[in-house]
């Protein structure tokens, strides 16, 4: 009997799964119009017919919440980058991934909560844990890997490497001082490998 009991208790996670899809998707309706700044806990509850206290109980903060719907959203979205073949294939491929979500509902969310994160470093932090180091930690292994195989010169640093090609994709973001184009991506990769090429 004390087993039933205890059974009943909190909400099926069936149902605790559609609780979190209906917040995420209510979140995801109003980033649509709106920056992150703009969105508040009060217009997700209400969209999501839920009360603020369910809100904060998962996500403490709004950029949370805007986070997790990247999360959700990039989970399922076909722009994935491939991890195989030599290193300049996986940054290419890389580039082409970013390049592709930047100009669409993920860049537009990246841009507004690296805005909020200038005076929220939290927001930054938790960023760059749940999106970019992994990401980021991906394409450097695989320059480190092009280094030992000898697709790059020996004293080529990785960090430094990505940071210079993928820096320049994230300066046309936020400050879009021109288009963000394939093309661009692919010069801004030739111009920065020329220099790293190993010459045989």
């Amino acid at each position: 009997m004390q087993h039933q009991q205890r059974r009943r208790r909190g909400r099926p996670r069936s149902e605790t799964a559609a609780s979190h899809d209906t917040i995420l998707e209510a979140v995801y309706e109003l980033l649509q119009e709106r920056s992150v700044r703009d969105v508040t806990m009060e217009a997700v509850a209400k969209l999501a017919g839920v009360g603020k206290p369910t809100l904060y109980k998962w996500w403490p903060t709004k950029a949370a919440l805007a986070i997790a719907v990247l999360q959700k959203w990039l989970v399922n979205n076909d722009s994935v980058p491939s991890l195989t073949g030599s290193a300049e294939t996986v940054i290419r491929s890389a580039v082409h991934s970013l390049i592709a979500l930047f100009n669409g509902f993920f860049g537009k969310v990246i841009a507004d909560l690296i805005a909020e994160g200038q005076s929220e470093p939290a927001v930054l932090q938790e960023l760059y844990d749940r999106h970019i180091g992994q990401r980021r930690a991906e394409t450097v292994a695989a320059v480190e890997r092009g280094i030992a195989a000898g697709e790059f010169v020996a004293d080529t640093d990785p960090d430094i490497l990505i940071d210079t090609i993928f820096g320049a994709i994230y300066y046309r973001l936020l400050l879009r001082s021109a288009p963000l184009t394939e093309e661009f991506g692919e010069k801004v990769v030739d111009q920065v490998l020329s220099g790293v090429r190993r010459v045989v």
